[in-house]
């Protein structure tokens, strides 16, 4: 069905496009000796340039194969100026997720109350949205080839919405479970998608770093509202939700504005594929071994990060004997150190390389997450689960973009988006896991889970291939460019850019 569906937009794409020429004709900086290429296009920053005059004709379309002389340009944040309102949108729907996972944590000793339910049966809150997740893994390709990012902004937002409505109204307990089906595969399009089109921009880890941000700052946010409206205002549980409609509905609106035009035709024209490929975009995805080892490797990061984040607070009531207030500002200050993290690591991974930086961060988190294990400390368990939370930040982010640099552009909403969508759901299944040893074993178990997953992300990041050497130094030497023209500044005379800086 996915492949049928990819087909049949391909296919009608193919008859309705004309080719368009470009003139590329080079320009000399008299600043810097840097050469640049300047086109009837509107995108200035290119991944390689060349000298000389050369017309390229372009036949957009899926059946053409763009030729080997063809220059990838990257989008900037800002550039085209939509992209600014676009990637806000994408950093406000992060924060909806966010707020979604982090409030779990916080409300779990309420649902059990509530609804007088065991941690196995309570978990299934984090398990249900697997199914989702698992559908949005398989679907998310064609949704953009079919609707384009349009369609990803209006299901994405509607999933999120109608969930919390029916939250709202606290429904008896299955009808939660199914309604966390819904959010799981608005959550799992909604991050393949848009972490996709962020982490093949320029300066992709910063950028990328302040969408993932955005998460975690809806995660921090979540559970200390939550807390404070159940045990200072002594308000219900469910009233937490009439927040979470109020911002979904803000993230419809916004997001089917910033994305409208983005239809499927134009994702098929950015996105064009090698024509001698006679299978489906995603089944080329699956057949690529980098999509399996990147899914497996977020399955073992995000379901570390919620099952951390969703039981830390039951972590802290029963074992380290924290007060609930206390416990629930655990919670947050995980979530909280993750967004610090994640808006200022990604400058030390743009310098040192994706590959030695999360090699340094998982180091650090084994670190930490053995002293939060053996020292019975309420003080030291609070501190070490905050910079745990500082240290993962950017560990998500960081495999993206390399992902990014080391498959071709037309399978990045494919590789990507399934990794991300697979891989998320291990944010169901572990937390899950957690829950259903700890009500044989107790909530200790937390730990040791957490412990195995960082091994495994470990090694399979040891399992990456290397860049090819001319890539690997490429990129060295572009970082510190890159940086500077993230923030709109050159790097030889740190004066402001007015275009294309007096060209």
């Amino acid at each position: 069905m996915v492949a049928a569906l990819e087909s049949q937009a391909e296919a009608s794409n193919a008859s309705s496009l004309t080719p368009i020429t470009i003139e590329m004709k080079p320009l000399h900086n008299s600043q810097n000796g840097e050469q640049f290429l300047q086109s009837t296009t509107k995108d200035p920053v290119l991944r390689d340039g060349r000298a000389g005059t050369e017309e390229v004709e372009l036949g957009i379309r899926d059946a053409c194969q763009p030729p080997e002389s063809a220059v990838n340009a990257l989008q900037q944040w800002n550039n085209p100026r939509i992209n600014m309102w676009r990637v806000f949108a994408c950093c406000w729907s992060f924060f909806i997720a966010g707020g979604n996972d982090g409030a779990y944590g916080a409300l779990i000793p309420y649902l059990e109350t509530h609804y007088d339910l065991s941690y196995t049966v309570v978990s299934l809150i984090f398990l249900s949205p697997f199914v989702g997740y698992s559908l949005a893994s398989l679907l998310n390709n064609a949704v953009h080839v079919k609707f384009g990012q349009r369609g990803v902004a209006v299901i994405g937002a509607t999933c999120h919405l109608t969930t919390y409505v029916v939250v709202c109204t606290h429904p008896p307990y299955p009808v939660m479970v199914i309604a966390y089906i819904v959010v799981g595969f608005g959550n799992g399009i909604v991050d393949a998608a848009w972490c996709a089109w962020i982490a093949n921009m320029v300066s992709g880890n910063q950028v990328s770093g302040f969408l993932q941000a955005s998460y975690s700052l809806g995660a921090t946010i979540a559970p200390l509202i939550a807390t404070a409206m159940i045990t200072r205002a002594g308000w219900p549980w469910w009233t937490f939700y009439y927040f979470m409609v109020g911002g979904s509905a803000i993230e419809l609106a916004v997001s089917t504005a910033a994305f409208w035009k983005q239809t499927g035709e134009v994702f098929r024209m950015e996105n064009p594929r090698d024509p001698n490929v006679k299978v489906g975009r995603t089944r080329e995805a699956l057949s690529n071994r980098l999509t399996w080892i990147f899914a497996i490797f977020v399955l073992g990061y995000v379901g570390a990060e919620v099952s951390l984040g969703g039981w830390i607070v039951v972590f802290m009531t029963k074992v380290r004997s924290a007060s609930k207030f206390d416990s629930g500002m655990s919670a947050t200050g995980f979530w909280a150190g993750m967004t610090v993290g994640r808006l200022v690591l990604g400058f030390a991974t743009e310098k040192f390389g994706e590959r030695l930086s999360v090699i340094i961060y998982l180091a650090l988190a084994v670190g930490l997450e053995l002293i939060f294990w053996l020292v019975p400390s309420i003080v030291v368990s609070a501190v070490a689960v905050a910079f745990l939370g500082f240290i993962f930040g950017p560990l998500f982010p960081t495999a993206t973009v390399l992902l990014t640099k080391m498959l071709p552009k037309h399978l990045h909403v494919g590789s990507i988006g399934f990794a991300t969508a697979f891989g998320g759901s291990g944010g169901a299944i572990f937390p899950f896991i957690v829950g259903a040893i700890a009500s044989a074993k107790g909530v200790k178990v937390l730990q040791p889970v957490i412990l195995a997953l960082l091994a495994l992300i470990s090694a399979l990041w040891l399992m990456l291939p290397r860049l090819p050497q001319k890539d690997h130094k490429a990129e060295a030497g572009k970082r510190a460019q890159k940086f500077w023209s993230w923030l709109g500044w050159e790097r030889e005379n740190r004066s402001p850019r007015n275009g294309m800086d007096g060209i």
